[in-house]
């Protein structure tokens, strides 16, 4: 999380918003309010408590050697139709999207945007 904290500029000058959705529980092993009151973000963060998001994108993690019921890492470029653009999923709980490549996601989507509504924003 802190990695996209310090791009938060220039995913603002992107017009962009970025949400954290973990596949937790309030009360659960990680604890995270606990957390979160450590290390301050300035996104919003959800929980997925009962999994139903990760599941409908496709990130859930029944089971692996370093996952038991939560999501694979993922990171979703989703348009303001509401379209997923681009989805990175994480091949482990280690592995997480390389951010300037996903920047250049959100460019192209903006880009993608502008051309097909024929204004400049």
């Amino acid at each position: 999380m802190a990695q996209f904290e310090l791009r938060k500029k220039q995913l603002e000058e992107l017009s962009a918003q970025l949400v954290y959705i973990a596949a937790e529980k309030r009360q659960g092993i990680w604890r995270p309010g606990k957390y979160l009151a450590r290390h301050p973000i300035s996104f919003p963060f959800l929980l997925d408590e009962d999994r139903s998001v990760s599941q409908a994108y496709g990130v859930y993690q029944p089971f692996a050697r370093d996952a038991f019921r939560i999501a694979h890492p993922a990171t979703l470029v989703v348009d303001r139709k509401g379209l997923v653009q681009s989805i990175y999923l994480g091949a482990g709980q280690t592995d997480r999207s390389d951010l300037d490549a996903l920047l250049d996601k959100v460019r192209q989507s903006v880009a993608d945007r502008r051309s097909n509504s024929g204004t400049p924003g």
